[in-house]
């Protein structure tokens, strides 16, 4: 490390021993052909129940592991405990059953000053609103979280400013959010998530108040921090969102289901039911009507019909019925056709 460059958070012997050829701040994208990527979460049989009474087992016993350099989106209706999960790995909760490690570091049962440096230090977070303060630009929203990190004061504008320069925003560093478009306010909200170079950067519906062309701006820019080495969690209800992540996690009921290695975007409808299932069928579709005859006079191939037997009493002509009752008091009076 050179002399004055800032440690990165997150780093240290442990890292170092597992990738020793890795420069200081730099994490290795996935599939790199330098060696296995270490771990940046690994759940193990970890499960959380809020307390009743009744009793709710929000978060069934779960292991996954997500490793350094992935982009994972999980999925999920709303009840599914996608905030549950999120609580968790946010170190905001502590399960209730099973362990929860953050790059290499057992915090399910940590002490809470250590969860919270943990948070500090190895967590990045992206809220759906964003969450400025309205009162302070954008540079010094995103040195808010160096404060909480305890990062030395004289380096806290740089690395904000290359931190909105990562995300395209160093020309608006000294705007007020409330001049901001919502794109751009999230993009400060990004950036002061990497500042502090977390190890995972967890993002929770990240664009979830943006129209569709911002949200594709915001998903190419996630793409772009993925490839540059960040090790992205998405929770997510854009199925657009979710078909750009490396790999696709749907969460029901508690239950955490592997559902992609995700390169093309999921199916939008459950398949029908096969032939003979049990199922009823649709009803076939109706033939065109032929086109109408040619009932030009004369025509021989064309035949006119005869005119239909109105003789009272015949039964195959049953006489049309009398018209509608249009004396007063009907519904003619309110200005409705009677029926």
């Amino acid at each position: 490390m050179t002399g004055g460059e800032p440690a990165m958070p997150g780093s240290g012997p442990a890292q170092d021993r597992q990738d020793p050829g890795r420069p200081p701040g730099r994490h290795r994208t996935a599939g790199a052909p330098s060696g296995p990527a270490a771990p940046v979460i690994r759940l193990s049989s970890a499960a959380f129940t809020y307390r009743g009474p009744p009793p709710v087992a929000a978060l069934k016993p779960t292991s996954m592991v997500i490793y350094r350099g992935e982009h994972v989106a999980i999925t999920g209706p709303s009840g599914s405990g996608k905030s549950t999960l999120l609580n968790l790995l946010g170190l905001l909760d502590k399960p209730t059953q099973g362990s929860i490690e953050i790059d290499g570091i057992d915090v399910g049962a940590a002490p809470e000053r250590e969860r919270a440096a943990v948070r500090a230090h190895r967590i990045g977070f992206v809220f759906q609103s964003f969450h400025l303060l309205p009162y302070r630009t954008s540079i010094e929203n995103v040195m808010l979280a160096q404060v909480y990190a305890d990062e030395p004061r004289r380096r806290r504008h740089a690395a904000a400013m290359a931190a909105l320069t990562q995300v395209g925003l160093e020309h608006r560093a000294h705007a007020l959010p409330t001049a901001l478009s919502g794109g751009e306010r999230q993009r400060v909200a990004i950036a002061r998530a990497l500042v502090n170079r977390p190890a995972l950067l967890m993002c929770d519906e990240p664009t979830g108040n943006l129209d569709t062309a911002t949200t594709l701006e915001l998903t190419d820019l996630l793409e772009s921090l993925h490839r540059a080495g960040a090790t992205l969690v998405v929770i997510t209800h854009n199925p657009t969102v979710a078909a750009r992540a490396q790999r696709q996690i749907a969460i029901r009921d508690g239950e955490l289901t592997e559902i992609s290695s995700a390169t093309t975007a999921p199916p939008t409808g459950a398949p029908g039911p096969a032939p003979g299932a049990g199922v009823p069928q649709p009803p076939p579709a109706r033939p065109e009507a032929p086109p109408p005859a040619d009932r030009t006079p004369g025509n021989p191939t064309r035949p006119e019909a005869p005119p239909p037997d109105r003789t009272p009493g015949n039964p195959a002509h049953p006489e049309a019925p009398p018209p509608a009752d249009s004396a007063p008091g009907g519904l003619d009076t309110l200005g409705f056709p009677d029926e």
